[in-house]
């Protein structure tokens, strides 16, 4: 089992992406607690703890780090996962809906790696993964905040490899294409249609595909991979 006797935190755990990788560390041996403002759908199987709450809220990282370990192992992997996507350009977008997405995507990933860190520091090393998007490295018209805020993330996972690098805590990102999760059976078909067109592969990819990405950065396979972007995009940004 690649991830035997690890204790993980993942975010946005509860459902699709997030959900997935939660399957997958369970069956690769680790504990996982998980984060989401939402109550899973269906009860998780293995060692799982659930944490109610706001990802991007400092008291809640105060309160889930300080149980988990008291409650398992020091947390020495963690996944951040969350998700707000907001369609409007920069001239139609409403500081309140830039306001949430910023939060979510980006302030909420700066809060887990600094509630975390330390302890990965203290315990000789650990990995972090954070999901960000294709959209964090190419453009699309629109999504102005999603695109800044995945941005943010793909240099924040960047500085924080290189600052942490000595330490044993290795860092890197996730970019995924258009994956068949329930947010993307939610969006218009149009949309949908347009970014699989431009998908060399010409379809959607699963949320295993990305499970089994993050598991392996996750890993000791790969001790020697930090400040790293692995794209699962079909080919998208290879274009």
């Amino acid at each position: 089992m690649k991830l035997q006797g690890k204790a993980a935190i993942v975010t946005g755990g509860s459902r699709g992406i997030g959900r997935a990788i939660v399957e997958r560390f369970v069956a690769e041996g680790a504990a996982v607690t998980v984060i989401d403002r939402d109550e899973p759908g269906t009860p998780f199987d293995g060692d799982v703890a659930f944490v109610r709450g706001e990802v991007a809220d400092p008291a809640l990282w105060d309160r889930c780090v300080a149980r988990t370990e008291t409650a398992a192992d020091l947390p020495t992997v963690l996944v951040n996962n969350p998700g707000a996507l907001r369609y409007p350009p920069i001239d139609d977008l409403e500081f309140i809906d830039w306001d949430r997405v910023v939060a979510i995507n980006q302030t909420a990933v700066m809060l887990a790696m600094r509630a975390t860190i330390p302890g990965m520091v203290a315990a000789g090393g650990g990995a972090i993964v954070n999901l960000s998007s294709i959209w964090g490295t190419v453009a699309v018209p629109g999504a102005a905040a999603y695109h800044a805020t995945k941005a943010a993330v793909r240099d924040m996972t960047k500085n924080a490899a290189v600052t942490h690098a000595a330490t044993g805590v290795r860092v890197n990102s996730v970019h995924p294409g258009i994956i068949r999760t329930p947010l993307i059976t939610m969006q218009d078909a149009a949309v949908r249609a347009e970014v699989v067109a431009r998908t060399p592969m010409g379809r959607m990819g699963e949320e295993l595909d990305i499970a089994h990405g993050v598991v392996y950065l996750a890993s000791d396979e790969a001790r020697f991979v930090t400040g790293a972007e692995l794209h699962i995009d079909g080919g998208y940004t290879a274009r």
